[in-house]
């Protein structure tokens, strides 16, 4: 992809590289993964690291508060009561133009102003550390991380290509489950990215077995939202909230934001924000009714990216991956961050003008 996008334009090929990674992928996760790949972009072009990295940045990110089958994602769905393959299609909708103005257009401007400090020496060790051999080709990579959500949006569009209740429409509408379809993409990829790259079964079991702990620590910080939302629930500060915005009539969309950017500026965490903010507005939203529930999932999961700063892990990580200082991290990622908040907002109140 980088070398169809050419040199000129690879903050663009980053963007839509880190887009497509970032599905199947947690943040931190899908940031490991791709840094090397920016280094090695950036030092082969000579380009500014902020250039490169940010649209690596602000793609993943975005993936990570909008599109199931993120963790929060999927729990905001569950909440709002949504239908997932409508929240897929409308994050994509409202995902890609934020990704391409948080990323490259706001990269391209920042790199201007912001230059990290030359002597990297994460880049040097990172950068072509060698290179894999027999990887998988682009389509087969491509059919793997995507699978999971085609077979959702097949799930949500079972009635469309057959008849309703027949074996055929329960068999659709049972892959399409969320818990079924990214089964079924693990199952697949023990082939695409394990025997067929002549992996034998116990190459892939300890694959999977390494796959346990970052998942563990998930679930952790999943379970972790859910507790806190009902602590803040039973403390009576939820109603406090709710309340408060009831009576400034404000929209069950910014309310679902504006709750889920305050938890994320006091805990510096998406997924704790998402959890805990769903859980608190779904029940008004349901009582109140008149909006839609896949666009009040991506309001939520706008809320919660909104200004990262020193309380949140991944503020560091592009820190100290990029060589930057901490004002420089502030006037890059936590801007980058705030752009994606704002415009994801702008575009779901566009989307709820003409759904």
């Amino acid at each position: 992809m980088i070398a169809a996008f050419g040199e000129r334009r690879v903050h663009w090929a980053m963007a839509v590289i880190a887009f497509i990674v970032g599905i199947p992928v947690f943040f931190e996760v899908g940031f490991v993964l791709l840094v090397p790949i920016a280094f090695t972009v950036a030092k082969r072009t000579g380009t500014n690291m902020v250039l490169v990295g940010i649209p690596m940045v602000a793609g993943l990110s975005v993936v990570h508060g909008l599109v199931p089958p993120h963790p929060a994602a999927l729990i905001a769905v569950t909440a709002y009561n949504a239908d997932i393959g409508r929240t897929i299609a409308y994050a994509l909708i409202v995902g890609v133009p934020t990704a391409a103005l948080a990323g490259p257009i706001f990269g391209k401007l920042v790199s201007r102003y912001v230059v990290p400090d030359p002597n990297n020496p994460l880049m040097d060790e990172m950068a072509e550390q060698g290179k894999p051999r027999d990887l998988p080709g682009f389509g087969v990579t491509l059919f793997t991380i995507l699978l999971p959500v085609a077979l959702m949006l097949l799930g949500s569009w079972a009635d469309v290509f057959t008849p309703p209740r027949s074996l055929a429409n329960d068999l659709l509408r049972l892959a399409g489950n969320s818990v079924v379809a990214l089964l079924i993409a693990l199952l697949a990829s023990f082939w695409t990215l394990g025997a067929a790259r002549g992996f034998d079964r116990n190459a892939i079991l300890k694959f999977t077995n390494e796959c346990l702990g970052p998942i563990a620590a998930v679930t952790l910080v999943v379970g972790a939202g859910g507790g806190f939302g009902r602590i803040l629930m039973d403390s009576g500060i939820s109603n406090a909230v709710v309340g408060l915005a009831m009576g400034a009539h404000v929209s069950p969309l910014l309310l679902g934001w504006l709750v889920a950017a305050m938890i994320r500026v006091a805990t510096g965490s998406a997924t704790v924000a998402m959890t805990t903010a769903c859980g608190i507005v779904a029940p008004i939203v349901a009582q109140a009714g008149g909006v839609s529930p896949e666009l009040m999932v991506l309001a939520t999961g706008a809320g919660s990216l909104i200004l990262s700063h020193v309380n949140d892990g991944g503020f560091w990580l592009v820190q100290e991956y990029f060589g930057l200082t901490v004002p420089q991290t502030f006037r890059t990622w936590t801007v980058c961050e705030t752009l994606i908040s704002v415009m994801a907002l702008v575009l779901t109140f566009g989307l709820a003008a003409v759904v």
